[in-house]
């Protein structure tokens, strides 16, 4: 099987404000890639850009990389290494990790379309419900209550906020009313969005370890490896990283500064299929438990196989551009059993929403 040529297109799909400590998202632009093959099995991914600034420059050198892979054998890992290889001196995060990731997805889906089999077991996992979370924004004390409630009614057995108020007073505030509003049984993340310093972040998670939560989420700059490792032994609740580290490298330099306690991969920070699942190998070296960020329908099937996989990350937010969104059942995953990594694309929508 060989590559023959890519289809990117770029959307901006409108989303309800999600606010957190950083700032406000208010819709997802998104470059949609489908790579084509000469078997006629095609492989689909998203990119996410985070700011409309960044769409048209990722879409583009999406684009320009066609050439490099046009006529080379479909296999995803090897290309990955080509790929990094070829951007090496250039630098392989930023813009150019974030398409490198979407193309490594899109290949794997192929890939597992050609051989009529679900990501999950091309990787050699068995299909099983995968626990998800829910996410709640910077939404105050009252808001952050009633969403957590909402989740909580679905079923979820997780639910995360963002927090990073002005005050450490107004942070368990909004935990405390979280609690009261889906009981003990419900597991609470909070995620500090890399927002303190570590002064203030060993003085806020110190006080926060009496509130049993579940994991404290990037309470300091994500690459801030040094302080991670210290607030982990300076306090009792579990730290949560890793959305933000780019590819296998930086989590294999977090692991060895004794970060360790959780790790969140994201499936395009983190280098796409071949580099979750590098991760997910020095993960199990540890013992360390690996949940997912955001991509819901592809990060499903990469924690069936992830030794230590723990959380599904669930989020909404692309839906409407695609056919078969991830469906939830008593608060865990169902994983789509049909060929591939669970992207498919609505025309229809992408229509709707082109950039």
């Amino acid at each position: 099987m060989k590559i023959t040529r890519f289809d990117v297109r770029s959307v901006r799909v409108p989303m309800p404000p999600h606010r957190t400590a950083s700032g406000v998202v208010e819709a997802s632009p998104l470059v949609l890639l489908t790579v084509h093959t000469d078997t006629g099995a095609p492989g689909h991914s998203i990119t996410f850009t985070y700011t409309p600034a960044a769409l048209k420059p990722a879409a583009e050198l999406m684009r320009n990389c066609e050439a490099l892979v046009q006529g080379q054998p479909l296999a995803p890992a090897t290309l990955w290494d080509q790929l990094h290889a070829r951007f090496r001196l250039l630098g392989t995060q930023g813009l150019v990790g974030m398409v490198l990731a979407g193309i490594d997805m899109a290949l794997w889906d192929a890939l597992a379309r050609s051989q009529g089999l679900p990501l999950h077991s091309l990787l050699g996992a068995a299909a099983r419900p995968v626990r998800a979370y829910g996410g709640v924004g910077f939404d105050g004390v009252a808001g952050s209550a009633q969403a957590a409630e909402a989740w909580a009614r679905q079923g979820l057995p997780g639910v995360k906020a963002k927090i990073g108020y002005p005050t450490l007073e107004e942070d368990i505030a909004v935990v405390r009313a979280m609690r009261e509003a889906v009981g003990p049984g419900v597991a609470l993340m909070v995620d500090y969005n890399q927002s303190l310093d570590a002064t203030e972040a060993q003085r806020r998670l110190r006080a926060l370890d009496a509130e049993g939560l579940h994991w404290i989420e990037e309470p300091v700059l994500a690459h801030d490896y040094a302080a991670l490792a210290s607030l982990a032994q300076a306090t009792a609740t579990p730290l949560q990283a890793g959305e933000n580290w780019w590819g296998p490298l930086d989590f294999r330099h977090a692991f060895n500064a004794g970060v360790r306690d959780n790790v969140m991969p994201d499936v395009m920070k983190g280098g796409g299929v071949t580099g979750w699942l590098r991760v997910a190998a020095m993960a199990q070296v540890y013992g360390t438990p690996l949940s997912s960020h955001l991509w819901p329908e592809v990060s499903a099937h990469l924690l069936l196989a992830s030794p230590t996989g723990a959380w599904l990350e669930y989020a909404d937010w692309w839906n409407p551009v695609l056919k078969d969104p991830l469906r939830l059942e008593d608060g865990h995953a169902v994983v789509n059993a049909a060929p591939g990594s669970g992207i498919e694309f609505n025309p229809a929508a992408v229509e709707e929403f082109a950039a």
